[in-house]
């Protein structure tokens, strides 16, 4: 059974994992995990709700998460090849702690907006 596609809007660009300062791997190794808590997925499948993440760093961010233990990478033979990238049982153990991060972020969210806008380079300093 396949799961259903990557929703386009499953990060919003106020989504609280940009917000958030608990991170997981780099910038965008949290967002790639959750994309495959459902199951492997394709790369083109990833680039639809990462769209804001060039090829070039998400390829980056996907080798990382490979070399860290926390995804596989699979290259299926055939007249046309195909990739998948899923979850290893080390990356899936990651998703109690993510729950546990946005859960805080989420409880925290007005805090954490005030304290980025309190600290806005926009000031002047002298």
């Amino acid at each position: 059974m396949t799961e259903p596609p990557l929703r386009a809007d499953m990060f919003d660009e106020l989504c609280p994992s940009d917000l958030s300062p608990v991170r997981f791997g780099d910038k965008w190794a949290g967002m790639i995990i959750r994309c495959l808590e459902r199951g492997p997925r394709r790369f083109s499948e990833l680039r639809v709700p990462l769209r804001r993440v060039t090829a070039k760093v998400l390829t980056q961010s996907l080798r990382s998460l490979e070399r860290d233990g926390l995804i596989l990478r699979t290259a299926h033979a055939g007249p046309v090849q195909r990739v998948e990238y899923e979850l290893t049982p080390l990356g899936r153990s990651m998703l109690e702690p993510m729950n546990a991060a946005c859960e805080w972020s989420a409880e925290h969210w007005d805090e954490l907006l005030e304290a980025r806008e309190a600290t806005t380079p926009n000031r002047m300093v002298r």
